[in-house]
């Protein structure tokens, strides 16, 4: 089964201040809750036309998380958290691009991490790291997804030009295997780097901070 692997550039502080609000939010708030309210339950009517039960709604986890909870015990939870937090994440986050779709992106991007760390790229800026590395430390704390999807990741948009730099800086030595899809994360993040800059400088009301990383 292949993985698609996405991603979006939000302001983590206008994420955060969903979770665990308990429904105390502005008028323009609680309109992006309606939305991730609708969200989660169409994506719930899929799950149940294709017969998944995770044990818990996404609507109800989505619920959880503005509760401050996540202590379902649920045996797929942690599927169900992940989703109703993407959603959050969504709606204060940029249009979401692609960063491809692999068979086992979790190997395949262990091996480039491997490739990379004996080449001497720091440890936290190697990709597998921050793809599989969860939301920010500051978000709760939520139970894996159980085969490992849905999944989040997170690098700080301040991190993504030094990650750039130290890819492109080995990539010649990398294993051919590995080169076109590091080449494709390179031009990425090179991207997004640019974007941050330049907004950061331009645009007063612009604040985003970190690259969030969609795993299905």
């Amino acid at each position: 089964m292949s993985h698609n692997i996405a991603y979006s550039t939000a302001d983590k502080a206008h994420v955060l201040a969903f979770l665990g609000s308990n429904g105390d939010l502005t008028a323009e708030q609680q309109r992006l809750l309606g939305k991730m309210r609708r969200a989660a339950q169409v994506q719930q009517d899929d799950l149940d036309r294709q017969e998944v039960d995770w044990g818990l709604s996404v609507p109800e986890a989505l619920e959880h998380l503005i509760a401050g909870r996540t202590d379902s015990d649920a045996p797929c939870a942690g599927n169900a958290y992940h989703a109703a937090l993407q959603h959050v994440i969504d709606h204060n986050a940029s249009d979401p691009s692609q960063l491809g779709t692999y068979s086992k992106p979790s190997t395949f991007f262990g091996l480039v991490d491997d490739e990379m760390r004996r080449r001497g790229v720091p440890a936290d800026l190697l990709p597998h790291g921050f793809l599989y590395g969860g939301p920010p430390a500051e978000f709760p704390d939520i139970p894996f997804s159980m085969d490992g999807y849905p999944a989040i990741g997170h690098l700080p948009l301040a991190k993504a030009k030094p990650a750039a730099d130290a890819y492109r800086a080995v990539l010649e030595q990398m294993d051919p295997d590995f080169r076109y899809d590091v080449q494709e994360l390179i031009e990425k993040l090179e991207f997004e780097h640019r974007e941050w800059e330049f907004a950061t400088k331009a645009v007063d009301w612009y604040t985003q901070d970190t690259l969030f990383f969609k795993l299905t």
